[in-house]
Formats: structure tokens, sequence, C-alpha cells
């Protein structure tokens, strides 16, 4: 069974949810994506996103959140 709810066609939104913040591994602190991943994500068909989704979200669970300044991100 599937436990992703997109079809092999239906298109996968974007995990961005605007905190844009890398850390020094170019992860973002705000989705869990890799920078390559992120540059990836456009061209990405249906099963790509959904591995980068995969891996986002396990990375997310081992980063810490960014706090905002300002305009400027610091690492916790």
């Amino acid at each position: 069974m599937n436990k992703h709810p997109y079809g092999e066609n239906q298109p996968v939104e974007s995990p961005c949810v605007r905190s844009c913040c890398l850390n020094d591994k170019d992860v973002c602190l705000g989705c869990g994506r890799t920078l390559a991943e992120i540059l990836a994500w456009g061209k990405a068909d249906t099963v790509q996103r959904l591995k980068i989704l995969e891996c986002s979200e396990r990375r997310k669970k081992h980063i810490a959140a960014p706090i905002y300044t300002n305009t400027r991100c610091v690492k916790r």
C-alpha cells in the first residue's frame, strides 16, 4: 500500500515554509531540504519529489529550528 496520497502523475507541493535559512551543511532549517534538493525541485518528477520529501522529513527531526532577528537568521 502506498503511504503517499499522490498518484504517479499528481503534482507534489513544495515543502517550502518560507523560513529559508541554510545551516553549515547546506540544509534548510525551514523545510529540511538540502540546497541541491531545493534547486532540483522544479525539474523533479513525482517519484523524485516524494523521495526528497521523505529525506527532508527525516532530516527535520535532527535539526534545530532557526531563530530570526529582524532579517537575519541565527542558528541554534
